[in-house]
């Protein structure tokens, strides 16, 4: 329960802010390297010429501009080592509070053209900060910020019990198609940048709130800096209190150096105060200059001296290392050239690390400050965050569509306008896992798409009232275990069915579900009903529709008939059945020696990401061994290789999931001849894991023909099918065996492969640490047949299995079975039951679950059974 609320509000929240997380990828991307950017776009601006002279220095610079244009008022200059590369001077410009940068050419100090793009990257940057809205758009960018960071961490936890494989991690699966592959996708690509999405948030929060800002400081042991010149600046307008400071703690001193100064009306205001004449300016700088570059004792990359304002002899410098950390990575110092020392030097490399990341968030956030290579891979990662809300807006939509396809027609069916004077359908169903509802779903939404009014009930909740108010009644009903109704349908049976209706004013119909393997029984719950209509008086639309396992040709049958009858056009309806590719990783046999048929543990890895519940059931497509196939081919004549014209592929080939059994007329093509041979029926088997334990796992007992000819579903799987070959599976959700949400007692009953339903149950209450658990197992022989012994006794030593009661048939004189075991436990049985527990019942109908349930009656009496089974507390998966 929590991993699918977590999941819920994991794609809610994706879909609600994956748009703003996109954009603020993407412009963060490309703002991460404006500087290269833009030297790239200004070539002009950024280099010069070198010429056969020195550079000039920052007197030089400052009495050229004195003599040409005594208006511009320079609150900094910067020469760079490099030959080639332009200085520049940040001067007063109303209206820039960070003052205006001009680069200059460093030989003669003529203004270069101005850098383009400056406009652009502003713009990009209040895109990514705040949406270009100001504070509501900055606490909108907040918000979508920490919602990647729970993105992050829940698509971790739901992601980790699914794959454990480095490749599965790892690496995207071209060969998945559709929904696998977008899944696939969002969750490798995923896996890849999450420690880049972490950094991301957890440094882009430093801008957004001022709380995440001080606790940052305060778990990395930093003392927060205050705005230097606070005192000198007068009040400042509300709201403006932390704009003194530049990211990552850098005050006005140091944006000063890297040539963006104080705002230009304090330092003008300033200068007039206390200010230097321009002689007096034009030594210091000299001096400075002279000076630092004789005492620093190192190289450096640029320097930075911001122009003294007061007459105190000392002169703020910054200057970078020849080979910086990253771009902010700045050495602070102060000179006094009065005295001609270095007062105070601050070299970036003497921090501790954690000085070093809060003073450098910037460079911490873009990447710039774990190097080039995770700058880069940072960039990626911030590039490619659309992927993420498209592949996650098409899941979802996705998802939408391949719901369960009984809430699918259920949707449907009250989106269609009905014909108001047409007369009601009640369609019912009697299900034990699932496939009678959709059938009936689609039912009602076949006719409602005819403009017929149709509504659908569970065939327990049918009164007679209701049989008395409706004239025309269709019935959906699967017969279940040997005959019998399913285990909510039962009610009916036993109350209405009992009694006696007069029901000539109904017209019906019954379409009635079961297996042909057990031809005694075959849809004899349908049949029953049928005759009980007609013995009231109900009038049959057409004779009574058999299916047989779901079979696509019955349906359409019971489709063509409604039609018919109803005279309506009704639109075509099956059961839509899609496998997909699974990994048959290993079989091991489970009881060796054993006197009953081999027993075998499958375990299979799926090519895509795979959900189920404990309880749920595997359905298998089989396939033909090569030796079935070759001699069919050799029955016919057809060599192997002949092609299939329509597919491409050899006849071999496409052979190996069709029925070889069935009769075949004279055909003219290899396409003549595929058109007569179904495709073989699939087998259903209780999975015996949960998908934490990342793998699904089956519990197949080879069943053989008199012929001693391998059963067509276990033969596949426990001999044809080769490890690590694919296997063409898909995962039935079976509701009605699913495990309770809560931590009543659970008791469980099962015998032979029966175990696999009942190991999951256990593995999903144990993960839960749910303890109130009795399992009551039974097979031949303890010594060979205790399915997954060691688990389930380490599991009773830890006091996770509260019970255990085992019945082992031949170890003794006198069988002892399941049912024996449950009567020796009466008084405890009505215990657990009055404390509210939960009963499934897990293995084979014949002998086992119809005695079982026999000693329940017995124990509890008929009514109380019945009444476990209509509030389901008494569930069963038997076969």
């Amino acid at each position: 329960m929590f991993k699918k609320t977590l999941f819920q509000i994991h794609w809610f929240l994706g879909i609600t802010a994956g748009l703003i997380l996109s954009l603020m990828g993407v412009t963060g991307a490309i703002y991460s390297y404006e500087q290269p950017i833009q030297k790239w776009l200004n070539p002009d601006s950024y280099t010069v010429e070198v010429q056969q002279k020195p550079k000039m220095t920052p007197a030089e610079i400052y009495q050229h501009f004195q003599q040409s244009d005594s208006g511009i008022k320079i609150n900094s200059i910067t020469i760079e080592q490099n030959p080639a590369a332009s200085s520049s001077i940040n001067i007063v410009k109303e209206g820039a509070r960070r003052g205006y940068t001009m680069m200059i050419n460093p030989y003669t100090a003529a203004v270069l053209p101005e850098v383009k793009g400056r406009e652009f990257f502003q713009f990009i940057q209040q895109l990514h900060r705040n949406l270009t809205v100001g504070p509501v758009g900055k606490q909108i960018t907040g918000a979508s910020t920490l919602m990647l960071i729970f993105f992050v961490l829940s698509g971790l936890y739901l992601r980790w019990p699914k794959k454990h494989k480095l490749k599965q991690w790892l690496f995207v699966k071209p060969q998945l198609k559709d929904r696998n592959f977008l899944w696939d996708l969002h969750a490798v690509a995923g896996t890849w940048v999450i420690i880049f999405y972490l950094i991301l948030a957890m440094t882009g929060l430093y801008w957004s709130y001022d709380w995440w800002r001080n606790g940052m400081f305060k778990v990395l042991g930093v003392e927060r800096p205050q705005p230097e010149m606070q005192a000198n600046a007068g009040p400042k307008p509300q709201g403006e209190e932390g704009k003194g400071r530049t990211q990552g703690g850098e005050n006005r001193q140091t944006r000063n150096a890297e040539g963006h100064g104080p705002t230009a009306e304090h330092k003008d205001g300033e200068s007039k105060k206390k200010g230097l004449k321009p002689e007096q300016i034009s030594y210091a700088l000299t001096q400075t200059w002279t000076g630092f570059n004789s005492q620093i004792g190192r190289e450096y990359s640029s320097l930075t001296l911001n122009l003294p304002k007061k007459p105190d002899g000392t002169v703020e410098l910054t200057f970078v290392d020849a080979v910086p950390q990253h771009e902010r990575a700045r050495n602070k110092a102060s000179y006094n050239y009065q005295t001609a020392s270095i007062e105070k030097l601050e070299l970036y490399e003497d921090k501790k690390l954690n000085e070093k990341i809060m003073s450098s968030m910037l460079p911490v956030h873009r990447g710039s400050f774990f190097g080039p290579v995770y700058q880069f891979f940072a960039m990626l990662s911030a590039l490619i965050m659309p992927l993420f809300f498209v592949t996650g807006w098409m899941l979802y939509l996705k998802r939408r569509k391949q719901k369960q396809l009984t809430q699918q027609a259920r949707n449907g069916l009250a989106a269609v306008n009905t014909d108001p004077n047409a007369k009601a359908w009640l369609v019912a169903y009697a299900s034990q896992t699932g496939v009678s509802e959709q059938l009936a779903w689609r039912t009602a939404g076949s006719l409602q798409e005819a403009r017929q009014p149709a509504a659908v009930k569970a065939l327990q909740h049918i009164t007679a009232e209701d049989l008395k108010n409706n004239t025309q009644l269709l019935i959906v009903a699967s017969t279940y275990g040997t005959g019998e109704a399913p285990d909510l349908a039962s009610a009916f049976e036993k109350k209405i069915m009992q009694q006696s209706i007069d029901l000539q004013h109904i017209q019906f119909a019954v379409l009635a579900l079961g297996s042909k393997e057990y031809p005694e029984t075959y849809c004899s719950f349908g049949h029953r009903i049928h005759d009980w209509l007609q013995s009231n008086g109900a009038a049959a639309l057409f004779p009574l529709i058999e299916v047989d396992n779901a079979n696509a040709a019955d349906i359409q049958t019971w489709n063509e008939a409604l039609a018919k009858a109803t005279k309506l056009e009704l639109q075509a309806m099956n059961i839509d059945k899609t496998f997909d590719r699974w990994t048959l990783t290993q079989r091991k046999l489970l009881n060796p020696h054993s006197v009953g048929a081999p027993a075998f543990d499958l375990e299979f890895q799926p090519k895509h990401e795979a959900h189920w519940q404990a309880g749920d059931i595997a359905e298998i497509q089989p396939g033909n061994s090569n030796t079935r196939i070759m001699t069919f081919l050799a029955q016919h004549q057809i060599s192997p290789n002949t092609m299939v014209d329509s597919a491409g592929k050899s006849i071999e080939s496409m052979l190996w999931d069709r029925d070889l059994t069935a009769d075949v007329e004279p055909f003219a093509n290899m396409d003549h001849l595929l058109e007569q041979l179904p495709a073989l029926p699939s087998r259903e088997y209780s999975i015996a894991s949960i998908p934490e334990q990342q793998v699904l796992r089956l519990v197949v007992r080879q069943q053989s023909d008199s012929d001693g000819t391998l059963g067509l579903g276990s033969g596949w799987l426990t001999q044809y099918a080769a490890e690590q070959s694919e296997v063409a599976l898909r995962i039935r959700s079976n509701a009605s065996f699913h495990l309770i949400d809560d931590n009543r007692p659970v008791i469980l009953i099962g015998n032979g492969t029966g175990i696999a339903g009942l190991m999951s149950l256990l593995s999903a209450r144990i993960r839960s640490n749910y303890t109130e658990n009795w399992l009551i197992f039974g097979e031949r022989q303890r010594e060979h047949d205790f399915f997954y012994q060691s688990t389930i006794e380490a599991w009773q030593n830890t006091g996770m299995l509260k019970r255990l009661d085992l019945a082992f048939s031949r170890d003794q004189a006198e069988k002892v079975y399941v049912h024996h075991k449950l009567r020796e436990q009466a008084a405890e049985l009505k215990s657990w039951i009055e404390q509210g527990a939960v009963i499934y019942v897990c293995g084979s109908i014949q002998g086992m679950a119809s005695d079982v349930d026999q000693a329940l009656i017995d124990i509890l009496g008929d009514d109380c059974v019945e009444n476990l089974k209509q509030h389901g507390r008494y569930r069963r998966d038997v076969y």
